[in-house]
């Protein structure tokens, strides 16, 4: 019987470890679809009530600036590989639009920052907005998946395309475009939307972390530009993924084991 090859045996030891963290947390984290989004998003956000969407009555798994971010960066990855059709390129925007598109980072920090002043007891430089947290939010989820694309491309394909995953400013229109109907269909607070925008935001924080992690793992370990498609790098990218569940797991449970609770924070409503 002949030896299975290497990368063969690497690939199934990853889809093994990918399902063993998936199922861990499944298992281990409390029972419901939407505890279960919640628990991925307490990881990376406060989740504070008075900061959040509810749709239906439920609040949102995200708050409304987290919400934004991540929700706008999966709409930015699936905007650039299914509308813009980017399958390989590896540049950044040009030069005018990589300006616009860190100051929309800019942007939701400096809203960011006005919001926390109030929750410190400080004054704010302007009364906080649910929907201007979540626009700047989704600007700079945009803006986000743009610098991670061309990053994931560069690192992963043997044969990267020298071309920018935003080439021009209709580019970036269409993506502002798709930015927009995610924006509006969280604030019409849709009571069918709940489910899938819940779901969403917890795909948002799960893919970003998984390839920002994929990447990572493959300029760590040497292998960038080995990888001729999606099933070829099949490895690299689970590996991204136990990575991301692990990581939400592990703070998780740190934040629980700080605060008691599963809910916002102690103390700010």
């Amino acid at each position: 019987m002949n030896p299975v090859p290497p990368r063969r045996w690497g690939k199934w030891l990853a889809v093994v470890v990918a399902a063993l963290a998936v199922g861990a947390f499944l298992e281990l984290t409390p029972p419901g679809l939407l505890t279960k989004a919640d628990m991925v998003a307490y990881a990376v956000c406060h989740r504070i009530p008075s900061h959040s969407f509810f749709v239906a009555g439920r609040q949102l798994p995200l708050c409304a600036r987290c919400t934004g971010t991540f929700l706008g960066a999966l709409t930015g990855l699936v905007g650039q590989v299914f509308v813009l059709r980017r399958r390989r390129e590896s540049e950044f925007p040009p030069l005018p639009i990589l300006a616009v598109l860190i100051g929309f980072i800019l942007l939701m920090g400096a809203d960011g920052l006005n919001s926390y002043l109030g929750l410190m007891g400080a004054p704010n430089l302007y009364q906080p907005r649910q929907w201007l947290r979540l626009v700047t939010g989704a600007l700079n989820g945009l803006a986000l998946s743009t610098i991670l694309l061309p990053m994931l491309h560069y690192s992963l394909w043997r044969d990267p395309s020298p071309e920018r995953v935003v080439r021009r400013w209709r580019d970036l229109l269409l993506l502002l475009l798709l930015e927009g109907m995610m924006v509006g269909s969280v604030l019409t607070r849709w009571s069918p939307l709940l489910y899938p925008l819940a779901l969403a935001s917890a795909a948002g924080v799960v893919t970003m972390l998984s390839l920002v992690n994929t990447v990572l793992v493959v300029m760590l370990t040497g292998q960038e530009n080995r990888y001729r498609g999606w099933w070829d790098a099949l490895a690299p990218l689970l590996w991204g993924v136990a990575l991301a569940v692990a990581e939400i797991g592990t703070i998780d449970l740190f934040r629980y084991g700080l605060t008691g609770t599963l809910e916002g924070f102690p103390g700010l409503e």
